[in-house]
């Protein structure tokens, strides 16, 4: 197909009528992902909202082939296509696991662990909105401080968000991205180079949810927007061990300056709890990862 003068593949491969919700930041972050790895491609999905958006049998509004796995079982179930694909001899197809962050911070994470330590050759994508939302908005290990979900206890998240991307980069991985739908030519060329790596692939992918965190759906590139110019969601890649910011995050790193978190907090209904602690210790621990990653950048 021609391009743009971005370079983006003007191929459609998600097609009209999925049922993700108004304003849903993941079928923006899907429709690049599905244009960037383009065809040769399978996907392993697991229970989450990536499976309704996808469609429910015996219809389908993504082109492309999608075999949908138990909760926990993701990346174990890209383990399995990629060795059917090489007894097949056939090397080249790229295999992609996506889960959400309860499939992949919580429930997928010991066959996530398991399937990188095993250097298998794929790309697992963890859609991050923050909690449980197909099922409810309920709390995983990458909701928030300060968050009310319909399964917090003491009415808001007591605990920092797990950092997940150093956990990854634990496992010596040898291709790490960060990216948001907001940015999506950023988000398109990693994908793009992702798919020409060998290798384990960790991409996080973050995706505002309007019901689950509490805003207008016209909302969704404002509020992806913001968390990155506050320095919550970090543009980045880490390749080879090598840490570099990226888009709109390398800019604030070089030369920008990076707005209140409690311009971010003061727009989603899951943060009407929070207390002032609560407000300072959030915005302190984006600092401290911050001032982390600038260092780091520069090793």
């Amino acid at each position: 197909m021609p391009e743009t003068l971005f370079k983006v593949n003007l191929q459609e491969y998600m097609l009209p009528g999925q049922r993700a919700c108004q304003g849903c930041a993941l079928s923006l972050a899907f429709r690049y992902i599905l244009k960037a790895l383009r065809e040769d491609t399978i996907y392993t999905v697991p229970a989450c909202c990536l499976t309704v958006l996808c469609g429910l049998y015996p219809t389908a509004s993504v082109a492309a082939p999608i075999l949908n796995c138990a909760f926990a079982s993701t990346a174990a179930s890209a383990s399995g296509l990629v060795a059917g694909l090489r007894a097949l001899n056939r090397n080249e197809t790229t295999v992609v696991a996506i889960a959400g962050d309860g499939g992949t911070f919580d429930i997928g994470l010991q066959a996530l662990s398991g399937a990188v330590e095993r250097e298998t050759d794929f790309i697992f994508v963890c859609y991050d909105n923050e909690a449980y939302m197909n099922t409810g908005t309920q709390r995983s290990s990458a909701t928030p401080l300060g968050a009310t979900t319909s399964t917090t206890p003491l009415l808001t998240k007591r605990q920092q968000k797990k950092d997940m991307v150093r956990i990854m980069a634990a496992h010596d991985v040898p291709y790490i991205s960060v990216s948001s739908p907001v940015f999506p030519l950023d988000l398109y060329d990693k994908f793009v180079k992702a798919k020409r790596i060998r290798g384990s692939r960790y991409m996080q992918v973050s995706v505002p949810c309007p019901p689950g965190w509490g805003y207008p759906p016209k909302d969704s590139v404002r509020i992806g927007q913001m968390a990155i110019e506050a320095g919550i969601v970090v543009l980045c890649e880490i390749e080879e061990g090598r840490f570099r910011f990226t888009g709109r995050s390398k800019a604030l790193a070089q030369k920008g300056k990076r707005v209140s978190v409690n311009q971010y907090l003061d727009k989603q209904q899951r943060f009407r709890r929070i207390s002032e602690e609560q407000r300072e210790a959030y915005q302190q621990w984006v600092d401290k990862r911050w001032e982390e990653y600038l260092k780091w950048s520069q090793d």
